[in-house]
């Protein structure tokens, strides 16, 4: 099982895979070289030589034993160097590719099969680097050299011996192809466990709400015994493919002993000659055999490298050189659609001046959200284009352009991290003063009185509210001072009297940046330069407030029904 594209993916740490090779070989070299010194000694006593051959025996035996020591603490380094500098590197090229993909959105896998690929994938392709190319290349060199060292001294025995060694590939060739099915199979379902495991998990209180823990809980059961039966079938194909290989060796060697005991009986060779051959006989068959027990180890690998090379070749929609300066931004007949048959967005063609605040409204479902991920890059219009200061924002480099924007959402993330150092991330020159002047600004006072900057936000945010969250992201994006802001619903989980306040310091703002404002509650762009009315993917209407309450259109119509149901719902609470 060799894999010439997984060989690539090594780069320049290819050298340190034919170092160990060369290592290994002059290891087992050494080997023979003990194994030699002990006939050697061996025929002197037999042969009655001069007693100073046994010091020649025993020096031989001491420098072979030494050199055996060090060239497999060199190879073991040298395996070791392959592997550490491959997982490192082989990381690196995954995360550089799922940031490069947007946070893997292309990438045509979950959260949970990232994560496994990344960290659990990249382990078992380390040992296909460290563990079975180095054996393989050894096993394919080591029997030759070994025949070249007895064919000289027992040619029969040799070249039976040389003739059997192929009988071990062709039956790891026979494995294979059947091992190929059942280790993707494994991979697959391996990830997909994962996923549903990661996905209930994710979903737990609203599966407890739906009642549905006990379905979700015998569903992960099933994944999990069906990952048990792949593992299983696993486990018995390597069990049997090394019971082959145990017969074919020790097989072999027993044809090749026989051999040379009836040279012996001829009187063909010495009895130090026959001993040496049967001593080695077997070391035609162990490289191999080492190499079917680790077939199992590097179809795992392989299965695993496949993975990590579709995520490496998954095609991303290049980005430029320019430099990003601010400007204004324009979406220029835009369609876009998730799937062929389902358009979100057609022929939208939007423009944000450099200086004021758009607001872009529409119900559920229009495609405001949509036009936010456009414009953010994150995804590609089908036609049309969207550009900054009459430049298409994709012949920007990625990071200039993102340099210009900042973006608040519903899903703005915060860290696992202090106040502080969530704050830092974003613009690691802020000081302790104007940390808490941001916090202040989006009605935090009461947190960072109880709590302070050094207080952890655990994971998920899951020890400050959804309100306190989204306020915290709002604050840490105005603090970077960007020249374009994109607030998308970013006060859907706030407060009303929040909400207000936080609506002033958007729109103090305007009077210096580029905002766009994606919001379901109208009352919040009453005051913007200029509003976008979507529905159903078109722009419908676009004015001001004013002109669109003029207009008596669906911007009218939904404006008045939200201040209805607002006012009703205040008349309740106050009674």
């Amino acid at each position: 099982m060799f894999d010439k594209d997984l060989l690539k993916l090594l780069g320049k740490n290819k050298k340190y895979l034919f170092v160990a090779v060369i290592f290994m070989i002059l290891k087992a070299l050494g080997n023979l070289g003990l194994t030699a010194s002990v006939c050697y000694a061996l025929a002197v006593a037999f042969e009655g030589l001069e007693p100073m051959h046994y010091l020649y025996a025993t020096l031989s035996f001491l420098g072979c034993l030494a050199l055996r020591y060090i060239f497999g603490r060199l190879s073991d380094e040298s395996k070791d160097a392959i592997g550490r500098q491959a997982k490192k590197e082989l990381r690196l090229r995954a995360y550089s590719k799922i940031v490069a993909l947007g946070g893997g959105e292309g990438s045509g896998m979950g959260l949970s099969g990232l994560s496994q690929i990344s960290l659990e994938g990249i382990e078992q392709l380390d040992l296909y680097y460290s563990t079975y190319l180095p054996q393989f290349f050894y096993s394919m060199i080591f029997p030759f050299i070994l025949f070249a060292i007895l064919a000289p001294l027992e040619w029969h025995a040799a070249l039976v011996l040389l003739c059997c060694v192929p009988l071990i590939p062709i039956s790891i060739i026979a494995v294979s192809k059947y091992a190929k099915k059942v280790f993707a199979k494994y991979w697959g379902q391996y990830i997909s466990m994962g996923d549903g495991f990661l996905d209930a998990i994710q979903g737990l209180r609203d599966l407890f709400v739906y009642k549905a823990d006990a379905r979700e809980a015998e569903n992960i059961d099933r994944k999990a015994e069906d990952f048990r039966k792949v593992t299983m079938k696993v486990l018995v194909m390597q069990l049997a493919s090394v019971t082959i290989m145990d017969l074919v060796a020790y097989g072999g060697a027993a044809a090749g002993i026989s051999l040379s005991l009836i040279s012996l009986s001829d009187h063909v060779i010495s009895p130090a000659v026959a001993l040496f051959v049967v001593l080695v006989a077997v070391e035609f068959f162990l490289p191999l055999r080492a190499l079917g027990s680790a077939f199992h180890v590097a179809m795992n690998g392989v299965s695993a490298g496949r993975k990590i090379m579709a995520l490496l070749e998954t095609p991303e929609v290049p980005w430029g050189a320019e430099i990003a300066k601010a400007g204004p931004i324009c979406a220029n007949h835009v369609d876009f659609a998730y799937e062929e048959d389902r358009p979100i967005l057609k022929d939208v063609t939007l423009s944000f001046k450099e200086k004021g605040l758009t607001a872009i409204v529409g119900e559920s479902g229009s495609g405001k959200s949509t036009i936010a991920s456009l414009i953010l890059g994150m995804i590609d219009p089908n036609k049309g284009e969207i550009s900054l200061g009459n430049e298409p924002i994709k012949s920007y480099s990625r990071e200039s352009y993102f340099g210009n924007i900042g973006w608040v959402g519903t899903s703005t993330h915060l860290f696992n991290l202090s106040i502080r150092d969530n704050f830092h991330l974003a613009n690691p020159s802020l000081s302790d003063a104007q940390i808490k002047e941001a916090l202040l600004k989006v009605n935090l006072g009461s947190l960072l009185e109880e709590h302070g900057l050094d207080y952890v936000i655990s994971e998920d945010s899951k020890n400050i509210s959804g309100g306190e969250r989204q306020r915290m992201a709002l604050a840490i994006s105005l603090s970077m001072d960007k020249p374009i802001y994109i607030f998308d619903e970013a006060t859907s989980n706030i407060d009303i009297d929040s909400e207000a306040t936080i609506i002033d310091s958007i729109y103090s703002l305007a009077k210096d940046k580029t905002l766009i404002m994606i919001s379901h509650r109208l009352e919040n762009v009453v005051r913007a330069d200029k509003i976008y009315f979507l529905e159903d993917g078109k722009i419908i209407e676009e004015g001001t407030h004013k002109e669109l309450l003029e207009k008596k259109g669906s911007y009218a119509s939904l404006y008045l029904t939200q201040k209805s149901l607002e006012q009703g719902y205040k008349e309740a609470v106050h009674g």
